[in-house]
């Protein structure tokens, strides 16, 4: 049986702190994901995940070996689709979304005052409307941050102009349950579209535009009503996508030469299970030197050398009916020469994860030259 790779220490990924926080960040949509993990417990939430990123947020749940118990949003996004059933269908986590937006699939339906818990930890729910019916915010158990969606953005905040948008209701969301926040919490918004990432309520009181310093509700709703915004370009496949909670209408064909896994960093990544399984139907290429191939670290039984150096000029000498996997001794040159392939125009191929060493580690053959 495969011995796993060592855990890395969810302390020390956290800078020693007991909550491990990442801020993600869509560039096509503007949009920010958050992942907050307990790190005694290892559970771990979600926030406003978006579907083409799948692959990157599910990349690092498992590289830091957590345990996802839900995927939530804010609210029913109009300028992307949630990626909360893809995460359901990888993890089996919750998919948690306001019961007012009445979506499909939605095993988690929220409302005000609920909390959301993962490990010690929990977020408390706060019914912010007025950008939607169905806005809610997330706040942490110590008022410390809070993940405002749409409602409050970094010295603005959500459009009132349709989804059941109200001027009068936002301000009343903002001001009675974001605002009243202490001032040093810190707020973590759904979108910027100018690299804003974090702002607190002591700075939006005074310096928001629409609502802060001595504006009235008179005075945001004369801002708000008067805005004359285009429709977010993707709002005819994001609402509906969002009102399924991201499942597609046609479930989309699973890699057809091996079960890829995509790494943090981007790359396609095989284990040496499925390679030991298939060697014989790929071709196996060792990007290291010459002398590595045939020194005592040993090699690949079947695999074929062509040094990282010299990919450029003789990939053309690669088999083009067959998938290629790369190696080397850790995983780090062949990453670089997979992403070689890839920019050349390669579809099937993928680096081997840990390289020879995993290899070797987890009890496959290594083929060594035997000196006379």
């Amino acid at each position: 049986m495969a011995v796993a790779s060592a855990p890395i220490s969810l302390a020390a990924a956290a800078g020693g702190s007991a909550l491990l926080f990442r801020q993600l960040f869509d560039v096509d949509t503007g949009t920010f994901t958050y992942l907050l993990v307990d790190v005694p417990s290892g559970e771990a939430v979600l926030i406003d995940s978006v579907f083409e990123q799948h692959h990157r947020d599910l990349s690092l749940i498992r590289e830091l070996g957590i345990t996802l118990v839900a995927s939530i949003d804010t609210h029913a996004h109009a300028d992307h689709v949630t990626g909360s059933w893809l995460m359901h269908q990888a993890t089996g986590c919750a998919i948690g979304l306001a019961a007012a937006v009445r979506a499909e699939n939605v095993t988690l339906p929220l409302a005000h005052g609920d909390r959301i818990r993962f490990g010690g930890r929990h977020l408390e729910v706060r019914s912010t409307p007025g950008h939607t019916d169905g806005c809610l915010s997330f706040v942490l158990d110590n008022h410390a941050m809070a993940f405002s969606g749409d409602a409050l953005l970094v010295r603005g905040c959500g459009r009132c102009d349709f989804q059941q948008g109200n001027a009068h209701t936002l301000w009343r969301s903002i001001t009675e349950q974001i605002l009243s926040l202490p001032e040093a919490c810190l707020l973590y918004p759904a979108h910027d579209y100018t690299g804003r990432s974090v702002t607190s309520v002591a700075e939006e009181k005074a310096f928001n535009a629409r609502l802060g310093g001595a504006a009235t509700e008179r005075d945001f709703v004369g801002h708000m009503e008067n805005m004359k915004l285009p429709h977010p370009h993707k709002i005819a496949e994001a609402l509906p996508g969002n009102m399924r909670s991201g499942k597609p209408r046609d479930q989309a064909a699973p890699e057809t030469w091996a079960p890829l896994q995509r790494s943090y960093a981007g790359l396609p990544e095989l284990s040496p299970d499925w390679l030991a399984d298939h060697s014989s139907s790929v071709t196996v290429v060792d990007v290291r030197s010459g002398e590595e191939f045939n020194g005592p670290d040993g090699r690949i039984p079947g695999s074929v050398l062509l040094p990282l150096p010299d990919l450029d000029n003789r990939k053309h000498e690669l088999p083009a009916d067959r998938p290629v996997v790369l190696v080397c001794h850790s995983g780090s040159r062949s990453a670089l020469a997979t992403q070689q392939l890839l920019k050349a125009g390669r579809q099937q191929v993928a680096n081997l994860r840990g390289g020879i060493s995993r290899w070797e580690a987890d009890g496959y053959p290594i083929e060594r030259l035997t000196s006379n």
